[in-house]
């Protein structure tokens, strides 16, 4: 692909610490009184290999907590539950990257999210300033797709009509940049640096 047709007129944001913050750790501490049951319940639940599956929508977010509280000691429960419920509450905004994202659209470039992430996305999604101008969103729960799955990104593509080679991506993961790339997307893995980004972002437009 050549610099002339690789002009960007889109770009799709990952959500989990890149629009918004993620830290299972940090909400396993709030959930909790001291550092053991913090790193107990974050093992349970954040930590756990089953969480991907509640993100790929294979299970509920019921079965999650019964899956946790089989990990955790029953005086935890209470904890786990409040956690699961209440966690999101406490998933911050990337200022920097949510700011980007309304220039960019006030700039008239396309503004998509796409996220490994439950069907309660709008619990967590939802606190993101750049909500109210997004044109659209794919969210792995829902559609049954996980990045990095190519699909999952041609999926967003047909959905919303766009061409591959006008997306940039951007996530924090660089196995899921490596997906995009393979479904003829421009990607960026994020590692904190909004200043870098828009560079990048510039440099493709």
């Amino acid at each position: 692909m050549g610099e002339r047709d690789a002009s960007v007129k889109n770009v799709i944001f990952d959500m989990g610490n890149v629009l918004m913050t993620f830290d299972g750790p940090r909400f396993s501490r709030i959930f909790t009184d001291t550092p053991e049951d913090a790193a107990l319940l974050q093992d349970a639940l954040f930590g756990s290999s089953t969480w991907a599956l509640l993100d790929s929508g294979t299970i509920t977010h019921e079965t999650m907590l019964r899956v946790a509280a089989a990990h955790l000691p029953e005086r935890l429960h209470p904890n786990l539950r409040v956690c699961m419920a209440r966690w999101p509450d406490y998933s911050e905004p990337i200022e920097a990257v949510n700011d980007l994202a309304i220039r960019l659209k006030g700039e008239g470039y396309g503004i998509y999210v796409l996220t490994n992430a439950s069907t309660r996305v709008m619990d967590q999604l939802g606190h993101a300033p750049v909500i109210p101008y997004l044109d659209g969103y794919v969210v792995s729960g829902i559609e049954r797709l996980m990045k990095p799955d190519p699909a999952i990104f041609t999926l967003l593509c047909e959905r919303y009509g766009l061409d591959p080679a006008s997306c940039l991506f951007v996530d924090d993961n660089a196995d899921n940049c490596e997906g995009a790339r393979v479904a003829g997307m421009h990607a960026y893995h994020f590692t904190g640096d909004a200043d870098d980004l828009e560079a990048n972002v510039r440099l493709l437009g």
